[in-house]
């Protein structure tokens, strides 16, 4: 069969590609060998979120009484199969959703395990099928064992994790990333008793330390036993999953049948629009350099298939891409930490404010959360911001906006927010980093 193009994968990249790709007036297949929708969908992103939303309303629920409200003595229970069925029912959602724009875009699903031709084609089974403008490569990561632990019994890795049909009793999570640290603040405030391992010295090691630091405080009040700068040897529980890294899924593609070259690392070398060293094979997501995150996969699916039609296309600036780990409390940031961007040479102001100095955060029972926003004071550019706290994950998205529509932080301390709002805590952070805070 003929394709204009082939789209290797259904996550949040290839079915956003594919879908783009159709409405660029090609003829397009995906083709999937697990369920569509891919390991985002059906195995990490979205039943993690809504396991932890679960937990996110027992947790509001045990705080009930300091906002006034009583259960009657009734002690809240959790009814972890009843977790599980509603897991279940969003990925089906949201799986079905994915399923209907296929359909909606006459975009074919072909079922099967992908191998690359010489000549840039596709093999599923038996027969061949050719693209004759762009094969679209978006397989997503494996998880990879530990050089002392492999997987097998007890030991798992986090797509397991949150598709548990019993809620355990203990659980060791190895490794503090945004993938280990939602798993424990997930399952400690279900009732688990969490150990979290970390090799190195603070939890969400990439993110700035003054947000590690309100993040630590926040999982141990949670009753998390937080082990940093320690490796793991063996300790008893029920389960033990590693949650410490991922490695592009590139075995079954052959892709030196292909030509492809890596990067040192690993990955697939591409360019700005994500081509690959062979003309007419595009490589997306997590095969490629930059962060793991499933939007960053789904604009470069974008890039690819536009560039495939002809379009001008603009490499992604992977710093400005926003970061979001939904553990309790939440994180958001994006750009460069304060560490980094003095080592890189700026002159830098930094602007912190706590969601306790405006009125949102004692109104919401969260005056811990933290806003810190770093810059250029020569120039008064956005270098990077990082929010701890309720709602973290989309507050940090108006700093992401002015940051690509060329604004500073002088405009968001001079642009007015509704009130009372968390929102107005960005604000603030931003007129600190000016030099003018007012609630502070």
């Amino acid at each position: 069969m003929s394709f204009d193009c082939l789209v290797v994968g259904s996550g949040p990249g290839g079915y956003v590609a594919a879908v783009r790709a159709a409405q660029l007036g090609m003829r397009t297949a995906v083709v999937e060998r697990d369920a569509i929708g891919g390991r985002c969908l059906n195995h990490a992103c979205i039943p993690a979120k809504a396991v932890l939303r679960s937990a996110d309303i027992l947790s509001e629920v045990h705080h009930a009484r300091e906002f006034g409200i009583r259960l009657n003595g009734t002690v809240p229970e959790v009814d972890f199969g009843a977790i599980g069925e509603r897991r279940k029912n969003v990925i089906s959602t949201l799986t079905g959703g994915v399923s209907g724009l296929f359909e909606k875009n006459n975009i074919e699903v072909l079922h099967g395990e992908a191998t690359l031709t010489p000549d840039g084609d596709v093999r599923i089974g038996d027969t061949v099928h050719t693209a004759t403008k762009a094969v679209v490569l978006a397989t997503g990561s494996v998880r990879r064992p530990l050089p002392n632990l492999d997987y097998g019994g007890n030991v798992i890795g986090t797509e397991e994790a949150w598709a548990l049909d019993e809620l355990p009793q203990t659980i060791v999570v190895i490794g503090a990333g945004a993938s280990g640290s939602e798993i424990a603040s997930a399952y400690t405030r279900l009732g688990t008793q969490v150990t979290l391992y970390e090799a190195l010295e603070r939890v969400l090691p990439t993110e700035d330390p003054d947000i590690s630091k309100v993040v630590l405080q926040q999982f141990k009040k949670q009753g998390i036993d937080v082990k940093t700068s320690t490796f793991y040897e063996g300790q008893e529980a029920d389960w033990v999953v590693i949650a410490a890294g991922r490695g592009p899924d590139v075995n079954a593609l052959g892709l030196d049948h292909a030509g492809i070259e890596l990067t040192a690392g690993g990955l697939i070398k591409v360019d700005g629009a994500m081509r690959t060293t062979h003309p007419k094979i595009y490589a997306i997501g997590d095969l490629v350099p930059g962060p793991a995150l499933a939007h960053k996969a789904s604009d470069e699916g974008i890039i690819a298939v536009e560039d495939a039609a002809g379009r001008e296309t603009h490499p992604i600036s992977y710093l400005d891409i926003p970061r979001a780990t939904f553990c309790s409390p939440n994180v958001g940031s994006f750009g460069l930490t304060e560490a980094q961007a003095r080592e890189a040479g700026h002159d830098v102001a930094v602007g912190t404010v706590q969601y306790g100095a405006v009125g949102a955060g004692t109104i919401y029972g969260d005056r811990t959360g933290l806003v810190k926003i770093v810059g250029d004071r020569k120039f008064g550019e956005l270098l990077g911001a990082h929010i701890v706290g309720s709602r973290a994950t989309e507050l940090i998205q108006e700093l992401v906006n002015v940051k690509l529509l060329e604004g500073g932080y002088a405009e968001i301390a001079r642009t007015i927010h509704g009130h009372p709002t968390l929102s107005e805590a960005v604000m603030e952070a931003a007129r600190a980093t000016d030099g003018w805070l007012i609630h502070g």
